[in-house]
């Protein structure tokens, strides 16, 4: 009887170390580096961003879509307003030229040799682009909003997508200030106002997203 016992309990224990190392093998497997995703941290987060502006400073054919500053309430503009009458537009708001200030300053300290600034017509885009204080401001219609007049939305994005294309072997960085359809028409990207889309051409001449910059629109 004690023999029959012994060999009782040695067959447990065989059929236990199966079961045992199955239910551990997950801990002490290897999983492969390509299968592994490592969550963004603040300093990632970071390094991505100055990289960015690495980029601008020493490479070609960066241009930077800025999406206008915060405005009061509201969207649109009020019926029947006019280009050349800012008191029957949206403007921007107190806190917005803050913020465009804010924006300019960055791109000073981070030494961004800015080559050109063009903006839309609206006074909220042509009030931004001047509180940059990068560079004199050229008003171009080609940037004006498209989101309530879309009759000439394809020639307007045809026309900065020509620009970007024209630029892509120039030192400096153009900035366009623009809307927020307007924008997302050329890269696909919806911004908060004061948000930026960095692009440029590449060896293909099409056009590509190299990042953005604060697109929570904390400067």
């Amino acid at each position: 009887m004690k023999s029959i016992r012994r060999i009782s309990l040695l067959g447990v224990v065989f059929v236990l170390l199966p079961l045992a190392a199955s239910c551990f093998s997950p801990l002490i497997s290897s999983s492969s580096p390509s299968t592994v995703e490592i969550p963004a941290t603040p300093n990632t987060a970071q390094a991505a961003e100055r990289d960015i502006w690495t980029q601008m400073r020493e490479e070609t054919g960066y241009v930077v879509l800025l999406r206008h500053a915060p405005t009061v309430p509201g969207t649109g503009d009020p019926p029947g307003f006019r280009l050349d009458d800012c008191s029957t537009q949206r403007n921007l708001s107190a806190a917005g030229r803050n913020q465009a200030v804010q924006i300019g300053r960055v791109f000073r300290d981070r030494n961004i040799p800015i080559i050109q600034v063009l903006s839309s017509q609206y006074c909220r885009c042509l009030e931004t682009a001047k509180l940059l204080d990068l560079g004199a401001v050229r008003p171009d219609p080609m940037l004006n909003s498209i989101f309530e007049d879309r009759t000439t939305a394809t020639q307007q994005t045809q026309q900065v997508r020509q620009q970007i294309l024209n630029h892509r072997n120039t030192l400096g960085v153009i900035i366009m200030v623009s809307h927020f359809a307007n924008i997302s028409e050329l890269s696909g990207i919806g911004l908060q106002s004061g948000g930026a889309v960095v692009m440029r051409a590449n060896r293909q001449g099409d056009l590509e997203v190299v990042g953005q910059i604060n697109r929570d629109g904390n400067w």
